[in-house]
């Protein structure tokens, strides 16, 4: 038997989730594919450190022929045919079943970026999986309101978490479990037979993906996991997030592992974009300017999506667009106006450039992106037939990272600190979703606000102001930032504070600013 937290109340769920047979087969998973889980990642590791000393990347010589040839990825289950609208969220009990209930076709149930890894959320946002699998999901409000799922609700796709990150509560042979196989082998076991029997499932999305041997391990891992239960290969189907730089020079190729349990590519916009950051913004010719300039009509950001599309049609795979991050505020009609006519415009361009799909952060944005994509697809479930023969994607255009006019302000310095604070506070608090702004902030967009501050001091930019962005200067202004948030609704703030200064400060670039957060969220709850 494997060792589990006693801190949180992991014997609540023993009868449901820890049964001797689910022990057995997390377990199984974790012997099978710790080492070449640490192999990936030491992959990574050289690869980073080649990025900085000036390798170049460019499409990979020794599988051309893969991407020349002539092949499909398997024929969609009719569950994911129609994926036009996509709602994404975390496993919170309320919010999944708003999710189910939006109108969307599917429901992206989130374990990472919009999930913080509290021990007690997780295991209670695998037990609302459980539940929603067996149509008991439901929860009553505080004024006692009850609300249930309704009976054709949105299909579900899991997210786990990354491959970079643990479980520390989970522990077979005295080694932490990876958060990946035990977000998968949980679900997975309890769920996949069930949801197969319905049609509707066992689906999943795969984030943070740096190459085509990364995809590779998944697809191991699924074959182990339909032959430890009896399923036919290829029952398990995957959608892949094309969240990293390295990823878009593989997608052929990431396609082609999983072939047998592929579904989709998957444009993720916010992690894209701190990936160029992370693994090219060593070098001054990849300063990138605010993030509000960040946008999906800068050249990169084209060549990136455009070529997503013409990939996934060619393999018959489908292509799904970015998040629409927007949260709508009724109080105020005219600013609320102009943000939906901001999105309906992003899901315009989406669905003009062949995308089959796309994704939105909350369940007023649904009838939005939904209105789009029907006047485009009419009765069609996708739009494959696009094969976007005259996009030409070469190296150079996913990697120049100029920006016409771009600027880095003073103003967007201090959003940065403060969103990234205020998130990280929220995230320690067990908060993985936070809204800011009147826009919906998770892992990735913090991962955005913090990378660029540390770029910019990294290379000691001159503002538009004409100040140099020094560590003084962001000391000052993150003390004006902490200034201005209210220290009740913030209790963890001065821990937020400390964990982002020592990111921001640091001489090299942090990967991941979930990792050395989550030690201090597991430390916390061992006490």
């Amino acid at each position: 038997m494997p060792t589990l937290s006693c801190n949180d109340p992991a014997n609540t769920y023993a009868h449901t989730l820890f049964t001797p047979a689910a022990m057995q087969f997390l377990r199984h998973l974790h012997r099978r594919f710790s080492e070449p889980r640490q192999e990936i990642l030491a992959a990574r590791t050289i690869n980073t450190a080649a990025l900085r000393q000036g390798k170049k990347l460019d499409f990979l010589a020794e599988t051309a022929e893969i991407r020349q040839s002539a092949w499909q990825v398997a024929e969609a289950p009719s569950a994911l045919c129609d994926r036009r609208v996509e709602i994404t969220g975390p496993v919170d009990r309320k919010m999944m079943v708003n999710a189910l209930n939006s109108g969307a076709k599917i429901f992206m149930a989130d374990l990472e970026d919009a999930q913080s890894p509290l021990w007690s959320l997780m295991l209670e946002g695998h037990l609302n999986l459980q539940k929603a699998a067996r149509g008991t999901l439901g929860f009553v409000s505080s004024e006692g309101k009850s609300y249930e799922v309704v009976p054709q609700p949105a299909t579900i796709i899991v997210r786990p978490r990354g491959w970079h990150l643990l479980e520390e509560n989970a522990c077979f042979d005295s080694q932490a479990m990876s958060g990946s196989l035990f977000d998968f082998g949980l679900h997975f076991f309890h769920n996949a037979a069930l949801l197969h029997s319905q049609g509707r499932g066992p689906f999943y999305y795969l984030p943070k993906i740096e190459s085509h041997r990364e995809a590779r391990l998944w697809n191991e891992v699924f074959n182990e996991a339909e032959d430890y239960i009896g399923m036919a290969r290829g029952t398990v189907r995957a959608t892949m997030l094309i969240e990293t730089i390295t990823a878009a020079f593989e997608m052929d190729e990431i396609l082609f592992e999983l072939r047998s349990h592929a579904s989709g590519l998957n444009a993720g916009r916010w992690d894209y974009l701190f990936s160029i950051i992370k693994r090219l913004g060593h070098s001054s010719r990849h300063l990138l300017p605010d993030r509000a300039q960040l946008t999906m009509e800068v050249p990169f950001m084209r060549a990136y999506t455009n070529l997503l599309v013409q990939t996934c049609h060619k393999r018959h795979a489908h292509a799904m667009g970015g998040m629409a991050a927007y949260i709508p505020d009724r109080r105020n009609p005219e600013a609320n106006e102009r943000a939906l006519g901001a999105v309906r415009l992003d899901k315009e361009r989406e669905a003009r450039d062949g995308f089959d799909g796309t994704w939105v952060a909350h369940p007023d944005l649904v009838p939005v992106a939904l209105s789009v994509f029907d006047r485009v697809l009419g009765p069609s479930p996708h739009q494959k037939h696009i094969r976007r023969a005259e996009v030409s994607v070469r190296p150079e255009d996913l990697t120049t990272t100029d920006i016409a006019e771009g600027k880095i302000s003073e103003a967007g310095v201090r959003s940065n600190i403060s969103i990234a604070l205020q998130y990280m506070e929220k995230w320690l608090g067990g908060v993985g979703a936070v809204a800011i702004n009147q826009l919906m902030e998770d892992a990735a967009t913090a991962e955005i606000s913090r990378t660029q501050l540390w770029q910019w001091l990294h290379h000691h930019v001159q503002l538009s102001n004409g100040l140099h962005f020094t560590a003084e200067l962001y000391q000052q202004w993150r003390s004006e930032e902490v200034a201005k948030l209210p220290l009740p609704h913030y209790p963890r703030l001065a821990v937020a504070v400390a964990l982002l200064d020592s990111l921001v400060l640091a001489p090299e670039e942090q990967e991941f600013l979930t990792i050395p957060a989550y030690q201090k969220l597991h430390r916390h709850q061992a006490h």
